[in-house]
């Protein structure tokens, strides 16, 4: 029997977004929470009420965001989708002693969330460093990897690296692994970067088209989507800054579901469908050397 799979929002994006399911999930709605604050991107509302699991399965939620690119974003048809959420799914069918339920947030509110127990695990391209290994559990068995790149505008010929950015704004979400970067080599280099806080990787790159930006941090296969999707008109630039694997982070005390996933991923790598599911959302193979 197929397990039923269940997303929660706490964003509500769009009429289509607020309205839309696929065929085999079923979306939780939700309602405006008073005194919250509305961001240009979406607006927070509070949970959803979350549908029990049958007797003997143990209900696991999964946090996403809905920003991200061909990780985790709505499609046009107001379906959450994408590389982490379509990898979820698959771990989800291959361990019947769980239901997964993806609860989707504003990036800043996903280590929140997972510290105060309202979601499991989180499903984001998240990145170890030593701030979250103090606090949290990442799996062992990383799912990507990725180069993480200085991007600006397609016509900015002035900035070739990050050492070019001396003076300049360059955007990153609060709490990301690219903000990390570029606290530390500022820190390191005395380099002078004008580093500006965003609510969402959306935000940089709109602003980096307007003008109003200089840079940002991104990956290829984000600025290939965008260029694509909105004509966001931008572009790479020199070595990557580093090279990142990414994990699902879970609170210290899950060893166990840690071990389950960590045995589904590894089958999911071993049978080719990790493969392909980095083929079809980011363009290449992306899990080789993971």
């Amino acid at each position: 029997m197929m397990k039923k799979f269940t997303v929660l929002s706490s964003l509500i994006l769009t009429a289509a977004f607020a309205a839309g399911c696929a065929a085999q999930t079923k979306t939780a709605s939700t309602s405006p929470s008073t005194g919250s604050a509305a961001t240009a991107a979406a607006t927070t509302a509070p949970a959803a009420q979350a549908t029990a699991a049958p007797k003997g399965v143990k209900k696991i939620v999964v946090g996403t965001g809905t920003q991200f690119p061909n990780i985790c974003f709505i499609d046009d048809k107001g379906n959450l989708t994408g590389y982490d959420v379509e990898l979820v799914k698959e771990i989800d069918k291959r361990l019947p002693e769980y239901e997964f339920e993806l609860k989707t947030m504003e990036f800043k509110n996903l280590l929140l969330s997972l510290e105060t127990n309202k979601i499991d695990f989180i499903a984001h391209q998240m990145e170890v460093n030593e701030e979250r290994k103090q606090k949290f559990l990442f799996n062992d068995e990383a799912y990507n990897i990725f180069p993480n790149k200085i991007i600006v505008h397609k016509d900015n010929n002035t900035v070739k690296s990050i050492d070019d950015l001396k003076g300049k704004k360059l955007l990153v979400t609060a709490t990301s692994n690219a903000a990390v970067l570029a606290e530390k080599y500022n820190k390191e280099h005395n380099t002078g970067i004008n580093i500006v806080y965003t609510g969402a990787g959306e935000d940089a790159k709109s602003l980096i088209k307007q003008g109003r930006a200089d840079a940002s941090i991104s990956t290829q296969f984000a600025i290939d989507f965008v260029n694509k999707s909105v004509d966001a008109q931008l572009k790479t630039v020199g070595e990557p800054l580093s090279n990142s694997k990414v994990y699902f982070i879970l609170r210290k005390d899950q060893e166990e579901l840690k071990k389950k996933i960590d045995e589904a991923v590894k089958a999911i790598k071993a049978d080719g469908t990790l493969g392909k599911l980095s083929t079809q959302w980011l363009g290449a193979d992306y899990t080789v050397g993971s």
